[in-house]
């Protein structure tokens, strides 16, 4: 069962796994486990319909939110659309990042392909440097483990904006280096995507009362604090 963030009358957070699917796929010739739905996951946890108002993609982990009825549904969406819910992101990606910056880029539409105005804001929380080489031109290998906040909400958005300045997230299968996702997934024991939603933050709604919305640690990200020595990154 997936683990509850947070509930009031109106939405449900859930701490979303890698690996689960927010609703079922799109595609019916694609087979997603019920299990592995989180629409299904929280229907049953709550009792009742649940709406989503937001997408991860499956191999991302963290704070997922659903509305509990389809009116708080249209705001809760309205707010993602006016940028007044604000979502930071972990990750770890190649190479070393400058300490903060901005990705401004734009990004095609999956549905059209045009090319569409994007901006993530980063910073950079810690490096790391192993004695080997992964790549070959390269005798060590690096990495950056970075807070990203994506201003607009484009189709992978961090996974292509961090691609497009040559430091592709860990772990991405799509727009990553297998080389590196090898490393860390058989030498250092982290597979999959390093990707987290690691906190939501808005004014809620309904009472005017600030909220933030936090995934807690899990067994993957505290081995990731462990390889850049930091307390805890959740």
């Amino acid at each position: 069962m997936l683990e509850m963030l947070y509930r009031d009358e109106y939405m449900v957070a859930v701490n979303k796994p890698s690996g689960f699917h927010v609703h079922p796929h799109e595609d019916k010739r694609n087979k997603v486990p019920r299990e592995k739905i989180c629409l299904y996951q929280v229907r049953d946890m709550v009792g009742q319909h649940v709406y989503p108002v937001h997408r991860l993609d499956a191999g991302t982990s963290g704070v997922l939110l659903f509305a509990l009825s389809s009116d708080s549904a249209r705001v809760l969406c309205q707010m993602f659309a006016e940028k007044k819910m604000q979502k930071t992101y972990h990750a770890v990606v190649r190479g070393y990042t400058k300490e903060e910056g901005s990705i401004e880029l734009p990004l095609e539409l999956d549905s059209t392909g045009d090319l569409v105005e994007s901006k993530t804001m980063f910073k950079r929380m810690a490096t790391v440097e192993f004695p080997v080489s992964v790549a070959k031109r390269f005798p060590t290998a690096r990495y950056s483990l970075v807070e990203a906040k994506p201003l607009t909400g484009r189709w992978h958005q961090i996974r292509r904006h961090f691609n497009r300045i040559s430091h592709p997230l860990i772990g991405d299968a799509d727009h990553g280096d297998c080389r590196q996702n090898r490393f860390f997934r058989n030498d250092l024991g982290v597979p999959g995507l390093c990707l987290k939603a690691h906190t939501l933050e808005m004014i809620h709604p309904w009472t005017q009362e600030k909220l933030t919305i936090q995934a807690p640690a899990c067994d993957k990200w505290m081995k990731i604090a462990d390889l850049f020595n930091q307390p805890s990154v959740s």
